[in-house]
């Protein structure tokens, strides 16, 4: 079993920030698995600190780091410097290189019609992430076919407003649920 699965098996609430002002919020929640959805080149480092020392599970949104490209270089310089335990992207080449030096990977796909769909199966068959998450998060239906496709966990994402709305993407088969909703993080 994956080590995402595990986390998400033990609690599938997953707490998303973007800002300091959030890490300070979310270091007091029960969430134990931490999204850092947007940062800068400057407070980076400190964010994943203060997660770590807090005993949370951090990934860093490598696609939204202002000041950092998307090169090798720029995710080599997360990994070397700092101590996230994974990325999230929605490029292609973040993931394979993110994967290559070791670092678990969730791909982020946001899916608007079926073509969008079709590609989602196409590329998480194909870069093999730890797991994928996918906007909006409020698509039972569509959350449902996923999990049947791919073997890895499925996170739901965006626009989760309510308790109805996690129960609602569990149900249909996603093993986490992501949000910036500071109430729903202890859900």
């Amino acid at each position: 079993m994956s080590r995402i699965k595990e986390i998400l098996e033990r609690n599938p609430i997953i707490s998303a920030v973007k800002d300091e002002k959030g890490v300070e919020e979310v270091i007091a929640s029960e969430s134990e698995l931490v999204f850092i959805l947007t940062s800068n080149l400057f407070n980076i480092k400190s964010m994943v600190e203060k997660l770590k020392e807090a005993g949370k599970i951090v990934f860093v949104h490598a696609d939204l780091v202002d000041g950092l490209s998307y090169s090798t270089y720029a995710l080599e310089y997360l990994v070397k410097n700092t101590d996230l335990d994974g990325i999230i992207s929605t490029k292609h080449s973040v993931i394979k290189n993110a994967k290559k030096m070791k670092v678990m990977v969730i791909q982020r796909f946001f899916l608007l019609d079926s073509l969008s769909f079709e590609n989602t199966l196409k590329y998480a068959k194909e870069n093999n992430p730890h797991a994928v998450e996918v906007l909006p998060g409020l698509m039972p239906k569509i959350i449902r076919r996923l999990a049947k496709e791919l073997r890895v966990p499925v996170i739901a994402g965006g626009l989760i407003g309510d308790k109805e709305d996690i129960m609602n993407a569990l149900r249909a088969g996603a093993q986490g649920v992501s949000t910036t909703q500071k109430k729903l993080w202890n859900v």
